[in-house]
């Protein structure tokens, strides 16, 4: 790119922090002063210098770069954290400005001989003769502890690489591009000297025993914190606990929200004056953490301590919140008359349409499991009801998918096939495809269902057709054996009336031949 756009300052600036981090701090430097070189105002190269200095030791010219930074661009985050950590350096390099007497003595030439001897000594380092090649000069002894400390885990490298130096025929030997095997080795070994006596000058041993004395010293401070840090601490956890959640990380969400409530309980009343609410408030968060988990007891429990510190303090919203999680459990859990208790205990509270949408849904549904299709239905319209009143064509949705489905439990299915056609055309609004597909599939199951039915009706109207037309036939028989058994009756009569008949004329007959008798 510098090819194509010599001097282009923000690839100078890009390859003095590939330098820096390689550890080539003089090539660094030069190509953040060169991106200075046309526009000293330049914020990124004032920076680059700034770090690059920094890295290099030069902790008092770092500031100076820092401070230009930070006036030019005061809203930039990284030089005031530039600034902070620079005049860390110094002082524990130095000790504190209030500790340090400045006294007169004499002029500052000393500054510039001291600069050239050090130039010379560097001068003196590279230029090593056969004999120094892998033999250094003899320094006072770092305290291993020390020298451990504060290079870390690079300390078992340097080790390492002096182990190396004792090796005469491999400090001979060069690698396939000819460098010679003992400046590799000494350059490594004078690298991590630089960076210990680097890291010595940033943090030294007796500086970071203070750090951990200052730690300790903001620990108990931290007790006594203001009212100010206290909002943002809460409030700052309390998001990271809902994101980890929202981001299907309950078991961090828990761990996080554990962790803040031990932290508020120890923490005096007068600190924390919403104390007992923001402790039901975590026990809430930890029992939706549970609940995501499947720890239903400990999800219970958690919510039910949330109702608890609600009633005793008289937080209403806060009591609500509680019944709508607990109801929710019951749910899970399979507990549905429990669950209807606690969310018609909840229905009061419900402060929106939507709201109690909701709330009349999840009661109804339970219903719907509990086979009580009635109060299901009931509460799938009251539901529905409250959702067009809200405007929410989606819980319009549900709601009345609801109604069918307890309309199908009644066996309506007239009614129950008019409901989903509702509840497809809603679907259909909302473009949710998924929902399209099950209230189709379950029109059909419906349709065959109610044919089923009507098959069945006609085969009873067909089968009491016939019963009434085979009574009407069995009357039509009963009448005519009674009239054939009459007129056999009436025939004997006529019968006895004519022998009677010939008797009574035969009597007249011989009355009238023996007049005497006969009278």
């Amino acid at each position: 790119a510098l090819k194509l756009r010599a001097g282009d300052k923000h690839c100078l600036v890009a390859r003095s922090k590939c330098y820096l981090k390689l550890g080539d701090t003089e090539n660094s430097l030069k190509d953040a002063e060169a991106s200075l070189q046309n526009d000293q105002t330049f914020s990124e190269g004032l920076y680059q210098k700034a770090e690059t200095l920094y890295t290099m030791g030069d902790f008092e010219f770092a500031l100076v770069f820092y401070h230009r930074g930070y006036r030019l661009r005061p809203e930039l985050q990284k030089f005031r954290l530039g600034i902070e950590k620079s005049e860390e350096a110094i002082v524990n390099c130095i000790g504190s400005p209030s500790s340090v007497k400045l006294e007169i003595k004499e002029d500052l030439c000393f500054i510039s001989r001291q600069a050239e001897s050090k130039k010379a000594n560097q001068k003196l380092q590279t230029k090593l003769t056969k004999d120094q090649k892998w033999t250094r000069k003899q320094e006072p002894a770092r305290n291993p502890k020390t020298e451990r400390q504060l290079l870390g885990e690079l300390y078992a490298d340097k080790a390492y690489l002096e182990k190396l130096l004792k090796d005469e025929d491999l400090m001979e030997s060069s690698t396939k591009q000819g460098i010679k095997v003992a400046d590799l080795v000494l350059s490594g070994i004078s690298y991590l000297d630089a960076r210990s006596e680097f890291w010595q000058q940033q943090k030294p041993i007796y500086a970071r025993v203070r750090e951990r004395k200052l730690r300790q010293q903001r620990w108990i401070r931290d007790k006594k914190r203001k009212p100010a840090e206290v909002g943002r601490y809460i409030m700052k956890s309390m998001e990271d606990i809902d994101m980890l959640l929202a981001g299907d990380c309950p078991e961090e969400s828990c761990k996080k929200a554990e962790r803040v409530l031990k932290t508020i309980q120890g923490w005096p009343d007068d600190d924390v004056p919403n104390k007992n609410e923001l402790i039901g408030n975590l026990h809430s968060c930890i029992g939706n953490a549970q609940l995501e988990m499947g720890q239903m007891e400990a999800a219970l429990q958690s919510h039910q301590m949330d109702l608890e510190f609600a009633r005793q303090n008289a937080l209403p919203d806060a009591v609500s919140r509680a019944l709508d999680n607990i109801g929710r459990v019951y749910a899970r859990i399979g507990k549905f008359q429990q669950a209807i208790d606690t969310w018609e205990e909840k229905v009061p509270m419900a402060r929106s349409s939507l709201e109690k949408t909701w709330l009349f849904h999840e009661i109804g549904r339970c219903y719907l499991e509990l086979n009580k299709a009635e109060a299901a239905q009931n509460y799938g319209q009251k539901s529905l009801q409250s959702a067009e009143e809200e405007g929410d064509v989606e819980w319009q949705l549900h709601a009345t998918v609801l109604v069918a489905q307890a309309e199908v439990k009644l066996k309506d299915y007239r009614s129950a096939i008019i409901s989903f056609e509702k509840a497809l055309e809603k679907a259909k609004l909302i473009h949710n495809e998924a929902a399209q597909k099950a209230i189709v599939t379950a029109l059909d199951d419906i349709s065959k269902s109610f044919i089923e039915e009507l098959n069945e009706r006609r085969n009873q109207d067909g089968k009491q057709k016939e019963d009434v037309k085979n009574s009407k036939e069995e009357r039509g028989r009963r009448k005519e054996g009674g009239s054939e058994r009459e007129s056999k009756e009436d025939g004997s009569r006529g019968e006895k009336k004519g022998r009677d008949g010939r008797r009574a004329a035969e009597g007249v007959r011989d009355s009238r031949a023996r007049p005497g008798e006969a009278q």
